[in-house]
């Protein structure tokens, strides 16, 4: 991802938006499961981003300054955009979700060439990382979406109490 033609100021409020927007979307997802182990997995990619956030906020204090920090409506990085309508399938959402989290991972690893210090490149490609983790993660629980999914499919009757 070419990052060449952004300001630093911009790319670090769109990294910004994109955690806060991430956030909201699992936390969102988290209300609406019954599977307590997929709220538990989507609470802990909320509060992963949330921290990304934090992060990210306080780079931008250090480098911009005590700026007041305003997330653009629309960012002109091209970043995948999460749509949770209710009346899509859990696993389109999570698979548009795991898309956003591999372009995280495309951006941050671009992002972090903007910057000399070797810390806060470190810091960018631990971010980086972290979001082909919830990659990883989304993609088990995908696949765990579509064996139920499955389930439901082969045998109607397996959600029939005694």
């Amino acid at each position: 991802m070419n990052l060449d033609n952004f300001a630093l100021k911009d790319l670090l409020l769109v990294a910004i938006k994109s955690e806060v927007e991430s956030n909201e979307i699992y936390r969102l997802l988290a209300e609406r499961v019954k599977n307590s182990l997929l709220k538990d997995r989507l609470l802990f990619l909320a509060n992963e981003e949330d921290k990304h956030r934090v992060y990210l906020e306080a780079l931008y204090k250090q480098r911009i300054g005590d700026e007041e920090i305003i997330l653009p409506e629309k960012s002109e990085v091209p970043l995948p955009h999460v749509n949770p309508s209710e009346d899509r399938l859990l696993s389109e959402i999570i698979e548009d979700a795991m898309q956003a989290e591999l372009a995280a991972k495309e951006f941050y690893e671009s992002l972090k060439n903007r910057f000399e210090d070797e810390k806060i490149k470190g810091m960018f490609q631990i971010l980086a990382n972290m979001e082909m983790g919830h990659y990883e993660i989304l993609s088990k629980e995908l696949e765990n979406l579509k064996n139920f999914e499955n389930y439901d499919q082969y045998w109607p009757m397996m959600h029939v109490g005694p």
